[in-house]
């Protein structure tokens, strides 16, 4: 028990110290850790913000998230807080339910992503369809969007509506408030963290842009009345002095009944990006993520952090990406972040106050443009019919109803659609006169063709048998002629057989058998013949007619006309 955790549950920082961790490693690590704690300052309060919640729940995210998933996680380089990802949901459950419903929502995923990781969940999580994750993906991403609406243009909507098209009737009659210069300071924004790259790409454009675009209406407010309009966070947000302190949630069945789709969401999303993000990592640095360590560390993170009045987290793209192109190669990095984010928000908080929000609208418009994959979106959309149904279904359902639905129903319809595809190209062929003779197999008269004896009919199953098929089968049965004495089902391209399937061939054996005909089953793998031994039909049909393939099913078949 206790090697098959160890298998499942190794934190790659074990794995750095262990391997050997030289000076120079904690050097660059450190280096590249400070570079990405401020990087991620603006972005975590950007986040909290933009989820329905305060300023410092996004950096008390950052902080204890970020610590806990670079301390037990299975990637080296990732970076984990709070991300783009769950803005819609986390602001929908804190409109519904309040930040106590949030709380108990994501330490309920939590213990998802921890099961996850120990059912060893990580690979099965790589396999959801491409068109759900983009659909969903860009879905959050233009509603991230629509939610900056009104700070960018500083329209001052007290109560905006959660609902997409509501927002946007709500912005068409307010337009008449439109503030120029909160537009002014989000549009500066969004050229600096734009053009930035160019002319360095250590320094991040974000921080850039909310240090000039914070001083530049500082500067307004104090000597000119043009910065009156202008909305800050502490203008918006009673901020005292930050700090981290635990307190237990008030929980009840009936809350996690109803909370239990929401916090399937936080989980799926989770695990989602944050393997993504591990997986893109990888791809950069030639190292190899163990994923069930990552979602356990993941699930650890969002039991703990909401105790402190923290909101879902995850693997971070952006901020890993910036952690490895500033030299961190360990989880040394991800924890020097967490404490530079520490050290910010327990001595510098106070100055976030004078952050503009239409500043922060204009990050946050960066975060959805470069989260939009549109050029993905468009590739797959131009691509074939039932990937871009799968990606148009997902990304509607994102923006107009809900995310939860939306992942629900495009897996939903993706799986409906894989297992159609499956169906079509599954087939189940008859053959009275002569059939393709066994290949590579020793002593075979006519390798080409099997001439049939009368009173003997092969059917063929090519494909998996399962449900999708067993309809086919069962046509294919109903066109017989003249009853044969011998029937053979040869099987050599099934590579399994589900419950419906072998349902369907154990009626077929005992309808035959109740007419008079031995039914022959050839060329059966190892799985499906298990399977046919665990659901009685070997036993049905006699362990001496299972022929291992067509040559030898047809020579029984002459063994039995001549009995």
């Amino acid at each position: 028990m206790k090697e098959a955790l160890k298998n499942i549950f190794r934190p790659k920082l074990l794995d750095t110290f262990r391997e050997g961790y030289s000076r120079q490693k904690l050097t660059a690590d450190v280096m590249s850790g400070i570079i990405v704690g401020i990087v991620a300052l603006p972005l975590a309060i950007a986040f909290g913000i933009a989820s329905g919640v305060t300023p410092e729940k996004g950096l008390i995210t950052a902080v204890i998230a970020g610590f806990i998933i670079s301390l037990l996680g299975g990637s080296r380089t990732q970076i984990g807080g709070p991300t783009g990802a769950f803005i819609v949901i986390v602001y929908g459950i804190v409109q519904q339910f309040g930040t106590s419903g949030l709380v108990v929502a994501t330490i309920m995923a939590g213990v998802m992503l921890v099961a996850m990781g120990l059912l060893k969940f990580g690979a099965i999580i790589r396999f959801i369809p491409y068109p759900v994750v983009v659909g969903f993906t860009s879905g959050i991403a233009l509603t991230i969007f629509a939610t900056q609406i009104n700070d960018l243009l500083g329209l001052g909507i007290a109560d905006v509506p959660a609902d997409f098209i509501d927002k946007w009737a709500v912005y068409g009659r307010n337009i008449v408030n439109f503030n120029p210069w909160a537009f002014g300071i989000g549009a500066a924004t969004i050229a600096i963290i734009v053009l930035m790259p160019r002319l360095s790409k250590k320094v991040p454009g974000s921080l850039v842009a909310i240090v000039l675009m914070t001083l530049v209406v500082w500067l307004l407010k104090r000597f000119t009345d043009l910065g009156a309009g202008i909305e800050t966070i502490g203008d918006r947000f009673a901020l005292g002095a930050m700090s981290i302190s635990a307190e237990a949630p008030k929980v009840d069945f009936n809350m996690i009944r109803t909370l239990l789709p929401a916090a399937f969401t936080i989980a799926m999303l989770g695990a989602i990006e944050s393997l993504l993000s591990a997986t893109v990592a990888d791809g950069a640095t030639g190292d190899r993520h163990n994923s069930n360590t990552e979602l356990i560390a993941q699930g650890v993170a969002n039991v703990v952090t909401p105790f402190f009045g923290g909101i879902p987290a995850t693997g971070a793209i952006a901020r890993t990406m910036t952690n490895i192109n500033n030299g961190g190669r360990s989880p040394v990095a991800g924890l020097v972040h967490a404490v530079v984010l520490l050290l910010i928000m327990l001595f510098l908080g106070g100055l976030t106050r004078h952050i503009p929000m239409s500043c922060l609208a204009g990050v946050l418009v960066v975060v959805a443009y470069n989260m939009s994959e549109w050029r993905q979106f468009r590739s797959l959309a131009r691509g074939e019919r039932a990937g871009a149904a799968v990606l148009g279904a997902t990304f509607l359902l994102t923006v107009i109803f809900d995310l939860t639905i939306a992942i629900e129903i495009g897996l939903l319809l993706a799986a409906v659609l894989f297992l159609k595809r499956i169906s079509d190209v599954s087939t189940v062929s008859r053959f009275g006169r002569e059939v393709a003779g066994a290949e590579f197999v020793e002593g075979s008269v006519d390798t080409d063709k099997l001439v049939l004896p009368d009173g003997v009919e092969v059917y063929e199953i090519e494909g998996p048998f399962f449900f999708g098929v067993a309809g086919k089968f069962d046509e294919v049965m109903k066109n017989i002629g003249e009853k044969p004495r011998v029937r053979i089902v040869r099987m050599r391209k099934v590579p399994f057989v589900d419950s419906t399937g072998a349902h369907n061939l154990a009626g077929l054996v005992r309808r035959s058998q109740k007419d008079g005909i031995t039914v022959l089953l050839s060329g059966v793998n190892d799985g499906v013949r298990e399977t046919l031994r665990r659901t009685g039909i070997e036993e049905l049909v006699g362990a001496e007619n299972v022929l291992p393939h067509i040559d030898a099913a047809v020579a029984r078949a002459g063994e039995l006309l001549n009995a």
